[in-house]
């Protein structure tokens, strides 16, 4: 099997697996056993200052999204961080740093935008043992609302400062944990890395109200009554999740920056694509609150079985998709394709036929025998056929050869993306107006 040893910001683990901070990760209890599976590392639910205790409600404190068969898709929490007092996990994570030498243990941390607040907390961290921390910025309910979290994470100064005194008080590594709830990502994470830190994780949850009791006419989940926005994570954010680390990994700015991918990694694919867009690790949670901590012994295996039948290393992985995400006016106009319907393996259902007729190009015709047929010169390419289809591969998206002609516009398909670059209906080809 592939080599799988992780070197994050030189925090050694046996994988690339981390959990995220979380309910999974709030005790020595569960995160010995989530080390017993195979995980290559923790990050421990966030912390926060000695004092008054958290209180977290003691109702429901999810909602869900689920698909037709009920898989979980998304799940909204309006959990606090740790209620656990700070003296209680702090001499768990060093009993269990002890226990475990060879796997990561980052202490995720969230105390009042106040320099004293973040001097106070270091050295306790410190103490444990710990490998390195990860600046909470992006929580977006409850904490937020008393000016930490998202509120924070939404201000790209306010992540510069805190950055900048966590990173003169304290040795260990420093990970500022970014929130999605952000016009443009590429902000914080340049005001993180002006602050001095060594690394950000993305994404934190996605600010949600889930669904609305049509009974009670509380969103869900709902507190005698009432409800209130949450933090909504699972597989339905990976696409937003994908995004965001991609934008970090190409911005002039923040290029070559460690970034720690986080959102929707529920199977070894899904870690891959993280890593490919340039992620040096991934961070699991929902995946683990709905399958149990062994999920991450089909992760090893799976990803271990893609390194070699690719014949690459983990560290190939990593950023290998970064240099293919462009912006759209780079894209190859002169690149077209074609729907083509497998008849063998086509089972007469019409959904091609009518998301094309009703909603896009009227580019599929129906025979009397229901026959499925693509109308080259009509067909955009848009590929809709190929995502309601119900048969996997029956529909798939031919390349035109270079030298043919588009039926639907006369034009000569070329296959030389270098003249795309040049040609005048290349918008980043024009010239800039006087």
């Amino acid at each position: 099997m592939a080599d799988l040893s992780s070197d994050f910001l030189g925090i050694k683990s046996p994988n690339p697996f981390w959990l995220a901070s979380a309910p999974p990760t709030d005790k020595a209890y569960n995160v010995v056993r989530a080390f017993e599976a195979g995980w290559g590392g923790v990050v421990w639910k966030t912390l926060g200052e000695a004092g008054p205790p958290i209180v977290n409600v003691n109702g429901p404190r999810y909602g869900a999204i689920w698909g037709a068969d009920r898989r979980l898709l998304g799940l909204n929490n309006i959990e606090l961080i740790t209620d656990r007092p700070l003296e209680v996990n702090l001499r768990e994570i060093k009993q269990v740093k002890r226990d475990w030498p060879d796997r990561a243990m980052i202490v995720s941390l969230m105390v009042p935008c106040e320099e004293q607040a973040w001097k106070a907390i270091l050295p306790l961290v410190e103490e444990t043992g710990a490998d390195g921390i990860e600046l909470n910025f992006g929580c977006p309910h409850g904490m937020s609302e008393r000016g930490m979290g998202a509120a924070v994470g939404q201000v790209p100064e306010y992540i510069e400062m805190v950055a900048r005194w966590c990173k003169q008080n304290t040795r260990m590594p420093v990970i500022v944990k970014l929130t999605p709830n952000i016009t443009d990502i590429r902000y914080p994470a340049r005001a993180a890395k002006k602050g001095g830190a060594d690394a950000v994780s993305l994404i934190n949850t996605v600010s949600s109200i889930t669904s609305v009791n049509l009974d009670s006419f509380s969103p869900e989940p709902s507190i005698d009554g009432k409800g209130s926005h949450g933090g909504y994570c699972g597989p339905a954010v990976k696409p937003i999740a994908l995004n965001m680390v991609a934008e970090i990994a190409r911005d002039a700015e923040t290029r070559g920056m460690p970034i720690s991918g986080i959102g929707g990694v529920t199977t070894w694919r899904d870690a891959a694509e993280f890593l490919a867009l340039g992620a040096g690790n991934v961070q699991v949670c929902t995946a683990a609150m709905t399958y149990g901590f062994k999920i991450v012994q089909e992760m090893i295996s799976g990803l271990s079985q893609y390194l070699d039948e690719k014949e690459m290393s983990l560290s190939d992985l990593i950023g290998r998709a970064t240099p293919n995400v462009t912006d759209w006016q780079y894209l190859n106009l002169n690149y077209v394709t074609k729907a083509r319907i497998d008849q063998d393996a086509c089972i007469k259902c019409g959904r091609c036929y009518a998301a094309c007729e009703d909603t896009s190009h009227q580019a599929i015709s129906m025979s009397p025998e229901r026959v499925f047929e693509v109308m080259d010169d009509e067909c955009v390419a848009c590929n809709l056929c190929v995502n309601v289809c119900p048969v996997e591969n029956c529909i798939t998206m031919e390349r035109m050869p270079a030298g043919s002609v588009d039926p639907r516009t006369g034009a000569t398909v070329s296959d030389d993306y270098a003249n795309w670059t040049t040609h005048p209906n290349n918008p980043a080809a024009r010239p800039a107006a006087e």
